[in-house]
Parts: structure tokens; sequence; C-alpha cells
């Protein structure tokens, strides 16, 4: 997700933002909105502009094109392929300014940048709590914690993601779908993970039964060959790996960039225990639940107040009655006394 602006003598003259798959760049986009008020101007872009052909021409050579005098970016390109537009644009003679708002432009696509530099995908971990830190009640009950609005936003952060997971755990429980359902249809549907250790998902669950509504991926230690066959069968892809890390390099590896894990307190713990969360998206409903609740977030050895890593804001919004906080893991700060 890129966005650029045209600004000349004050003024803003063109705007534009990266069109769907295949379609035109940010930059060319608002060169096209400014059309000659172009020349001579200052463009912003959130994203070092491309230098090299892909589904589009470089957006280097269009800004030299369209007689730019000032380019200002943001965070530069980590793809390989396609970085190297700031050099090309200073030869050209253009005024180049990078790294404005860098932070910012790598929060609005975290998973874009981690690509780059990491062999598992970009991992973000979902939960929605009570005031009193609980996911669900003492008896464990089906039933939504949080309100539509806070609902409806789970599905939109499930459309950004290339795939949407729960533990075996959580699929035999609610019997979720896992689809992207209320929002704008994403182009490609998340694929559906479950992490299985042992190859417990039931063959008769929503998850294998209605596909082909998205791809289903079945993964764990020790799935039984007579069970790994009966999935596949049905449609299903089943991979055997061993421990999250692994497993987590073999999603990569089959094409999953990022993962919107939804999974309850077994998967939540295990995850948070590996240090393999890179986002912490928290919901907070206004309820109670009382002190037998069930409660997650208890991974890991007990750390002092003074030892214990801060985790850095990213934003917070009020949904209906529920609060919605995100969180950054990949930049941790340790407090000292």
């Amino acid at each position: 997700m890129v966005g650029a602006v045209v600004v000349h003598d004050g003024r803003i003259v063109g705007e534009g933002f990266t069109q769907p798959f295949g379609g035109a760049h940010a930059e060319v986009c608002a060169l096209r909105a400014a059309g000659d008020a172009a020349r001579g101007a200052t463009v912003y872009v959130s994203l070092e502009p491309c230098n090299a052909q892909g589904h589009t021409p470089p957006c280097s050579e269009a800004l030299i094109a369209a007689g730019v005098a000032r380019v200002v970016y943001a965070a530069a390109d980590p793809n390989p392929a396609m970085r190297g537009g700031a050099e090309r644009l200073r030869a050209a003679g253009i005024t180049v300014l990078g790294g404005v708002e860098a932070q910012a432009a790598h929060d609005q696509n975290p998973a874009f940048f981690h690509r780059f530099g990491s062999d598992r995908p970009f991992v973000t971990l979902k939960l929605a709590r009570s005031l009193d830190g609980a996911t669900t009640d003492a008896s464990r009950a089906r039933g939504w914690l949080t309100g539509p609005s806070a609902r409806r936003e789970v599905h939109r952060q499930r459309s950004e993601h290339d795939a949407v997971a729960v533990g075996v755990g959580t699929a035999v429980a609610d019997d979720p779908l896992l689809t992207v359902r209320g929002v704008a249809a994403p182009r490609v549907p998340p694929t559906r993970i479950v992490f299985d250790r042992t190859g417990r998902l039931p063959l008769l669950s929503a998850l294998v039964t209605s596909m082909p509504a998205a791809p289903l991926i079945v993964i764990g230690d020790a799935i039984p060959e007579a069970k790994r066959a009966l999935l596949e069968v049905a449609g299903a892809s089943v991979i055997v790996a061993q421990g999250l890390t692994a497993q987590l390099r073999a999603l990569r590896e089959v094409g999953v960039g990022s993962i919107y894990c939804e999974g309850g307190p077994t998967l939540a713990d295990a995850l948070l225990a590996a240090d393999i969360v890179d986002r912490l998206v928290i919901f907070t409903a206004p309820v109670l639940l009382g002190v037998d609740a069930v409660r997650p977030l208890q991974a890991g050895a007990p750390l002092s107040i003074h030892s214990a890593a801060r985790l850095r804001l990213v934003s917070q919004r009020r949904l209906g009655d529920d609060l919605m906080a995100i969180y950054d893991l990949t930049s941790r700060v340790h407090r000292t006394r």
C-alpha cells in the first residue's frame, strides 16, 4: 500500500495510491492527476520509487519524464529487484530526500518489509479479551466477547493477510470457517491454517467440508499417514514439520507471507514463548469474567517490573464499546531503573 502526493507552489495538484494488483503505482496515478502541473513540483511518496520493470514500468522513469524537481520518500524499498529509484532520480538531477516518516511507512506495511528480511511469515496475533484479561469464561462456552464493529474489523484484518490460522483446540471447540465475510473481498482469499500437532482436526469440521471456500493447510509435528491421506483426499494440504519455527518456515516455502493468528490461549502462548509474534492486536470488551476465566499470555519465565520489555503502541481505536490496541513486538524496549 503506497500513496503519493504532488505539490506545486505549496498547493496539492495531484494525489494517487497504488491500484489493485497489476495496476498503476501511486506515483503514476498522482502524476496523471497533476498533469502539466507536475513539472517543477515536489512529489511525496511513502515508499522509494521503484527502479525496475515489473507489472508496470519503473516509477523512477515516470517521475523523470514528468519533470518533477524534488522527491521526498518515507521508506527505502526493501525489494532488491526494485530498489535503486533514489539513485536513478539523483542521477537525473532531481533532489531526493529519504527516510521522512520511515517508521510510519513501516507500520503501514509491516508484512511487506518483513518479507525481505526473514525466512518465515509475518505473524499477527489477535486476541479478544475482557477487562480482567480473560478470553472466555470458566465454562469455555462459545460466544462473542466483542461487538459487531470489532468483529467486522477482524474480518478486514483477515483480508489483509495471506493466511488466517487457529490451533486445533479452537478448530474443534468453535468449528470456525476462517473466511472473510462482511467486508470487501480480497483479490485472493486467505489460506486457512490449522496448527494440529497430531492430526485431531475432524474430517466433518467446517474447515474441511467448506472447501473450496479457501485453501486449507493442516500443519503439525506428527500427523499419522492415514489421517494425512484422508485430509488430502478432502482437498486439504498437509505439512509435517517439527516445532513452530520449522512449521512457519515451511509455510513461507509454500507462499504464505503473512499469518493472522486467531487461535486460543494454547496457540497464543506457544507463539509468544517461541518469540515469533511480530504484531499483537488486542480487542478489549467492556465485561468482567471473574477469577476462574481462561487467560492467555502466560508464556515465558516470570519477569520483574523492571526487566519486562515495553511494547511499542502502533495505534489504538474505539470500535463501538470495544477498544482495539495494536502493538509492535519487533522493537521491544527494556526499561532501566
